[in-house]
């Protein structure tokens, strides 16, 4: 069975991607009906993509556990377990899965466009569909009402987020060549 351990070169990549997505979160512009608009989803998807599945996922897992104890990297620079239980909860805990994802579509798919891409939309689905359930369960609210709320205003700018990671992300992904990607 092959282990895989990470280098101080892989831990210096995980550790400046979290720190990306916790600067990124601090561009957040509010929204009616509670969850924000901000660049943290920008900032995982270019994670998953320069750092791959597991890396990705790691740097994701980290950020929201560094929210989750208190640190102020959540977005207003906030921090706490409160957030996690709050309209925002189920999109801040979906965070590592999206990455994980994302970051398998550019390590099983990055030749084929395609499976990139299915991986790409399968990653923020996960992100939309944990965010809503736990929105309806949190909020007592809809099914409608949790879309309205946390999916349909942000469609527009997920799609812009979603195409610029993925083009930046694959470019630093090949400056960075085998340094980060093994």
């Amino acid at each position: 069975m092959k282990q895989s351990k990470l280098s101080v070169q892989d831990i210096c990549t995980i550790a400046l991607c979290t720190a990306v997505i916790a600067i990124m979160a601090q561009i957040s512009i509010p929204m009616p009906m509670g969850v924000p608009m901000t660049m943290q989803t920008f900032a995982i998807t270019l994670a998953a993509v320069v750092l791959g599945s597991k890396k990705g996922g790691i740097s994701a897992l980290v950020y929201v556990l560094l929210g989750a104890v208190g640190l102020p990297v959540l977005a207003g620079f906030s921090g706490g377990i409160q957030y996690f239980a709050g309209p925002t909860g189920g999109f801040l805990i979906s965070f590592p899965f999206m990455a994980y994802i994302i970051g398998l579509g550019v390590d099983k798919f990055r030749d084929k466009k395609g499976g990139f891409i299915l991986c790409l939309i399968a990653g923020t689905l996960v992100n939309y569909v944990i965010g809503v359930l736990m929105f309806c369960i949190l909020m007592d609210s809809s099914v409608i009402t949790a879309i309205t709320a946390c999916v349909l205003p942000f469609i527009p700018t997920a799609i812009i987020k979603a195409a610029l990671a993925s083009i930046i992300g694959l470019k630093i992904r090949g400056r960075l060549g085998v340094l980060v990607c093994a």
